[in-house]
Parts: structure tokens; C-alpha cells; sequence
């Protein structure tokens, strides 16, 4: 009876153990020959990443101790499979539909339109500059592997964007750098600004070398009148199984008439007085809020330490960005901009509120409906 019984169990164990090997060999297969997670850096590139002083031990590094795990929670994981506590909208969300002839008409001063999520068009000094095209439906290498797009409709088109002159890359998660939106824009695209490591993504899709640069932190640019520079951020990176081979950045867009900032993905720290410091004050800001949870609290922001980063780096006016879009964590869909509003009405910051695809003029009124409250 032993013997028999020793016998099922072993059976049962290799079973397990063969599911296991078959699930780990797809896995490390899909990897391996799907383009979506991109590639190595060639020698060249690893040669200036290992000059960098935020790439130590093999990887970048933060500006300050940062823990991708604050106090994981196996009781949250089946959360993350539902989308019941007003995790999603209800409804379709309003959204401004745009046309060809939108970006024929350029204001004086620099438009900014919001995509959803952190994508946002910026006309500035006559340039187009697109910043992290996600416009996929899903923010995953794999459709079956993330949650959809809360509007299926884009408010225009890809092929009826204008040519683009810069796209500014600050980190390589799907959700931020995505390999579908990317092909389909790259023949409209003139360059590209990228954090160290990720050239070799953007090659291996198809994207001329010559079109790419790459910035560690507090480099710069200047082109057609705008400084463009990569600033800190306190986030990570990775696709696939690596994690930090490439890094994270902020940016700022400074002309002679205007200042711009763009977050990134951050957690809050010291780098936003910083920023400030140097760069500030800015006209107008995009601040990561949303996507936020205790289990990971160095990575991403509260919606009130992205008004407190907004006060850091001085800006006039700000607009909270990475909502509006995608159910990455488990608040709910308006926990982000009616938290970041109320911190904003106590600190006296000025927010901007846009529908997706509305545009934001610097130095105008800006949108200020509450239109998340209709849904």
C-alpha cells in the first residue's frame, strides 16, 4: 500500500514538474523570438553605459535607496484579475476627437495634447514632439497578458498624425514604449531622444541608428531652439526577464519663451527639488499619478506627493498624467486626479484638467471640468 501510494505521488510530482518545464520553455521562448522586448545593447552603447555614474554592479541605480517591493501582499493577487471596485469606467469616457487639420492650426504659444495615460503630443517652436507613444490597446508584450485600453478609439488616428519631429522616450515598460505604436509611427518619425540602453530596442525594430540618441542623466541637447534634457526619476526598468539594462528619465523642454517638464514614471525624492533648482521655474508640467499602491511605494507617487513634486520643481501649472487609460494597480479609476485636485486646492497649485484629446495651451485657460465625475 506504501509502495502504491509512494508510486501516485511520485507520478503526481513529475506531472507538476513537467507542466513547470513546459511552461517555463514557452515562456522563455516567446522571449527569445518575439520583437516586442527588444534587444541588447551593442558594444558601443554598453561601453558609454558602464562609464555611467548611475550604472553600478551591472545596473543603473537610483539617486536614493529604492525598493521595487515596499511590503508585498498575497492576498491582493486576485485583485489584480478583477475590475470590480471601480477599477475601470463604466462607460466609454468622454473624449475629443481630432483631425488632420488640428495640427495645421499652430498657437503662438506651445499645445499640448493628452493621449491618455502618458502619451502627449507637444507642439513647440514650430516642432512636433510625441512623448512615450503608447497607443497600443494593451500595455503588454501580448494581448492576453494585460488589461485593455478603457477607449478602444484613439482621439485620431495614426495615420492622420502629422510628421513628428522628435519623440522623447523616458523608460522601456510597455505601458511607456511600445513596440506596435512604434512601428506604425516610425516612417513619420525624424528622431528619436532616448535614455541610455534603449537604442538598441528602437534598432532592433527597424529604426535607423542614425535617428537615435541616447542620454544618460543631465545631458542635453538643443534643437530648433529647444534645450531638450533628461533629468532624474526614481522608477526602474526592463522587459522580459532583465531588470535596470537600461535606464529611466524625466525631461525637460526649455526654450527661450517657455519651460516644459515631464515626469515619467517616479516615485518621490530628492531629484524633483533638483530639478527645480536647475531647470525651474516651468510654465507647465505632466506629473506621473496614478498606477500607485503601498506594495510599491518608492516607484510611483500618491496623488499627493505629485502636487508636493509639482511645488519641488516650481511649476506654474501642472496636469496629472499616467491615469486615464489603463488598470495597472487597484484604486480606482478616479482615485488619481480626485486626491491629486484636492492636495492641489490645499497647496494653492494650479491643475489642468483635460478631456483626452483636448488641448492644452501654455499660458491660457486652462481645461478645468471635471468630466471623470459623469462616469
Amino acid at each position: 500500500m506504501i509502495k502504491k501510494t509512494l508510486k501516485i505521488l511520485k507520478r503526481i510530482m513529475i506531472g507538476i514538474l513537467s507542466i513547470v518545464a513546459a511552461v517555463t520553455l514557452v515562456g522563455v521562448t516567446f522571449v527569445n523570438v518575439s520583437p516586442q522586448f527588444g534587444a541588447g545593447s551593442s558594444e558601443a552603447s554598453l561601453d558609454r553605459i558602464r562609464k555611467s555614474p548611475n550604472f553600478l554592479n551591472g545596473s543603473f541605480k537610483n539617486q536614493e535607496k529604492t525598493l521595487q517591493n515596499t511590503g508585498f501582499k498575497w492576498s491582493t493577487i486576485p485583485k489584480f484579475f478583477t475590475n470590480g471596485d471601480n477599477k475601470v469606467p463604466s462607460s466609454k469616457l468622454p473624449q475629443v476627437k481630432l483631425s488632420k487639420a488640428y495640427f495645421n492650426n499652430k498657437p503662438q504659444q506651445p499645445r499640448i495634447t493628452w493621449f491618455g495615460h502618458s502619451t502627449l503630443f507637444v507642439e513647440m517652436e514650430g516642432m512636433n514632439i510625441f512623448i512615450d507613444p503608447m497607443l497600443g490597446e494593451v500595455p503588454a508584450p501580448h494581448p492576453l497578458l494585460g488589461n485593455p485600453r478603457f477607449n478602444k478609439e484613439l482621439p485620431i488616428s495614426i495615420e492622420n498624425l502629422p510628421e513628428i519631429d522628435l519623440v522623447l522616450i523616458s523608460h522601456d515598460h510597455y505601458d511607456h514604449l511600445d513596440y506596435g505604436s512604434i512601428q506604425q509611427l516610425k516612417n513619420k518619425v525624424k528622431q528619436f531622444y532616448v535614455p541610455l540602453g534603449i537604442k538598441a530596442h528602437l534598432t532592433k525594430w527597424g529604426i535607423d541608428a542614425t535617428k537615435i540618441k541616447e542620454f544618460d542623466w543631465w545631458d542635453s541637447k538643443t534643437l530648433n531652439n529647444i534645450e531638450f534634457v533628461s533629468t532624474p526619476a526614481r522608477h526602474f526598468s526592463g522587459r522580459g526577464f532583465t531588470r535596470n539594462n537600461t535606464l529611466w528619465t524625466s525631461w525637460v523642454l526649455k526654450s527661450e519663451n517657455n519651460s516644459i517638464f515631464f515626469s515619467g514614471d517616479s516615485g518621490y525624492g530628492k531629484h524633483f527639488k533638483e530639478i527645480g533648482k536647475k531647470y525651474g521655474p516651468f510654465d507647465f508640467a505632466m506629473m506621473e499619478c496614478g498606477q500607485y499602491n503601498e506594495q510599491w511605494a518608492h516607484i510611483h507617487m500618491t496623488p499627493e506627493e505629485t502636487i508636493q513634486a509639482s511645488v519641488d520643481i516650481q511649476a506654474k501649472t501642472m496636469m496629472p498624467i499616467h491615469w486615464g487609460a489603463f488598470k495597472l494597480a487597484l484604486h480606482e479609476w478616479t482615485d488619481p486626479i480626485e486626491r491629486s485636485l484636492k492636495k492641489a486646492q490645499e497647496l494653492n497649485v494650479q491643475m489642468a484638467t483635460p478631456i483626452i484629446g483636448e488641448a492644452i495651451v501654455v499660458d491660457s485657460n486652462y481645461p478645468s471640468s471635471k468630466w471623470w465625475i459623469k462616469n
